[in-house]
């Protein structure tokens, strides 16, 4: 063993947690460390090609207000770009973009590789050095030993990770690379709890063997909405996906081999993913169901490898043939990657705080599928988070913390570090309370400040974002002052757009607040208006025509604080409150929520126990204050 260097930070695993982790912390002044297997699963996308989907954009627009990288990477190198959910309101609409898989890898690669206090080794971290309670530092295979004042373990589904396709079973990571089978002992050594979860991958089917003819096309959007708000308008050429469906065949052959499934024969032992099921446990779920869809969509522009989304399954690879081939449009299909279900270690997120940082150990967090989250949207954002709170450490300044009226992001990590999880975690637009303030689209409004104050946002974005804001305000208030009367040409578009007559003058932000009308759509009796970029269209409107609902959310928020304002100390001993039941006294010690709002979301702390620590904490302070 060698003294290999001294960091400040050192970022352990180089998935899309671990990326962002140490662009945070290098772009915060913070000498930085990234330490991966193998330098080619830098931004690896083992699964799905793609970035954002239903709440996921929400998290991929949170990251980049921040200042990560995810946005402006996928900017860059999607092949295919839609808005879901636009017949719905605004806080459930969502960015998703098919990713060219290899570009997204490569590119992200080389910002990390040009970034100033990056250094990038390809290594195995076996073991943490943990002195009195503090990481100080940690050791490779390759016999390094390297000195750090903060680590960030994101290594994803790698450790003791275990690939399962029938009754074939090996020691191995995703996409046929390397597990770290070492990592796991020296966190069990160190007092952390393990526990085992699963998930899996669809098979990739070559192109030129897919009858494209039988299935529906599934074009991009052809105004394309940028995930970075540093993106200008970006214009592409697009690639299509395709929406195809499961057959009656596909389900017999399913469930006539659903004895070879080891999902079903207890070779896996890891829980899986409630919202990605495979093939098979949808079968077997939903007997009655005649087909799934399915869509097959690109994973690049210089490949013929299709995935195909919704077919995740781990039977045997002769069962797969057959199920594939029973598809329409997939009868002489030829299979370059066997789907698999993986198996890997992953940790209790309820022994981290909300800065991710583990409870027991100074300076140690943890981001990304090890803390029981699935997706690379869920993992960046984490790995952000992480990154900031580990340069923070160094500089000994106090934790930036997000809550669950902030941002998405929030939302998950209370989940995860509150409520724990006994399946991968998956974010979604229903479990966040505050909805309606925390869209995709005012990201940069609730965090870019945030980001600038902590080093981390830089002059350039922020300068956009006040720009942006000083137009978007300015534009509101036009709408205010400018009023249109009753000419023959208004009470022709009111009545063009199925809108009451006005008798007298009417502001247009009156007109805004009506359903069936809208900003777009007032250009046409707006002689006033100048050319505005669509963001921020979009923001005037959605700020107008929701303005009552969203005075009604920031009075629940204002509610919410004020739980959140009321703070536990850190060496409150529960055993010593009278009154509370033994369950809440087991969860509050284990978790040792900052506040009473986090209390209150703990599983199994009751109401009645919120009120008997009420007044604990009630008599602490007016004892302190005698």
């Amino acid at each position: 063993m060698y003294n290999a260097g001294t960091y400040d930070v050192i970022v352990v695993g180089a998935g899309h947690a671990g990326c962002e982790a140490v662009l945070a912390a290098a772009r915060m002044g913070c000498k930085t460390l990234l330490i991966t297997l193998n330098l080619d699963s830098i931004a690896l996308m083992p699964c799905n090609p793609a970035i954002g989907g239903t709440a996921k954009g929400h998290l991929v627009r949170e990251v980049d207000a921040l200042g990560g990288q995810m946005g402006i990477n996928i900017d860059k190198t999607y092949i295919q770009s839609r808005m879901l959910n636009t017949a719905k309101g605004p806080a459930v609409h969502s960015l998703r973009a098919q990713a060219d898989k290899k570009k997204y890898q490569f590119t992200m690669k080389h910002t990390l590789e040009l970034e100033e206090n990056v250094t990038i080794k390809e290594d195995e971290v076996v073991e943490l050095d943990v002195k009195e309670n503090k990481i100080v530092g940690l050791k490779t295979r390759n016999g390094a030993y390297y000195e750090c004042k903060a680590a960030v373990i994101t290594t994803g589904t790698y450790l003791r990770s275990r690939i399962i396709i029938g009754e074939v079973n090996y020691s191995g990571g995703p996409n046929g690379l390397f597990p770290a089978n070492e990592l796991s002992k020296s966190l069990l050594d160190l007092g952390v709890a393990l526990r085992r979860f699963k998930t899996g991958t669809p098979a990739r089917i070559n192109r030129r063997t897919i009858d494209f003819s039988k299935m529906v096309i599934q074009p991009g959007d052809e105004v394309v909405t940028p995930f970075s708000f540093m993106s200008d308008n970006i214009e592409r050429e697009q690639i299509p996906c395709y929406l195809t469906y499961t057959t009656e065949e596909t389900k017999k052959i399913i469930q006539e081999n659903m004895h070879r499934s080891p999902l079903y024969t207890g070779v896996i032992e890891g829980i899986g993913p409630r919202y990605c099921p495979s093939i098979e446990d949808k079968v077997m779920r939903f007997p009655d169901k005649e087909k799934h869809q399915i869509f097959v969509e690109p994973e690049g522009e210089d490949t013929e490898e299709m995935y195909i989304q919704g077919m995740s399954s781990s039977l045997p690879e002769d069962v797969q043939i057959k199920m594939y081939r029973s598809m329409i449009g997939l009868e002489n299909c030829e299979i370059s990657r066997t789907a698999y279900a993986i198996e890997y270690d992953c940790i209790d997120p309820t022994q981290l705080d909300r800065s991710l940082e583990l409870k027991k150990i100074q300076g140690l967090f943890f981001a990304g599928q090890i803390n029981g989250s699935s997706g690379y949207e869920e993992a960046a954002a984490q790995g952000i988070i992480a990154g900031i709170n580990a340069a923070l450490k160094c500089k000994n300044k106090e934790p930036f913390i997000l809550d669950r009226s902030d941002a998405y992001i929030g939302v998950l990590i209370d989940d995860l570090v509150t409520k724990g999880t006994n399946e991968p975690y998956r974010m979604m637009t229903s479990r966040s309370e505050y909805r309606l303030l925390l869209r995709q689209d005012n990201a940069d409004a609730r965090l870019t400040p945030r980001g600038y104050e902590i080093g981390l946002v830089t002059e350039e974005r922020y300068k956009r974002y006040l720009e942006k804001r000083e137009t978007i305000e300015k534009e509101i208030e036009r709408m205010k002052t400018t009023r249109v009367s009753p000419t023959e040409e208004v009470l022709a578009f009111l009545e063009k757009n199925n809108s009451a007559e006005i008798k007298s003058g009417i502001t247009l932000y009156e007109l805004i607040k009506r359903p069936e009308l809208g900003y777009f759509i007032l250009a046409e009796i707006d002689k006033e208006r100048k050319p505005l970029r669509r963001e921020i269209c979009e923001a005037v409107e959605i700020e107008i025509k929701y303005e009552g609902y969203i005075e009604k959310q920031l009075q629940q928020v204002r509610q919410f604080k004020k739980m959140e304002e009321r703070k536990i100390p850190k060496d409150l001993d529960y055993n010593e409150i009278n009154g509370l039941r033994l369950e809440a006294k087991q969860k509050l010690s284990q978790i040792k929520p900052d506040n009473i709002g986090q209390a209150s979301r703990i599983s199994g702390v009751s109401p009645a126990d919120i009120s008997v620590l009420l007044i604990h904490l009630e008599q602490l302070r007016r004892k302190k204050g005698e």
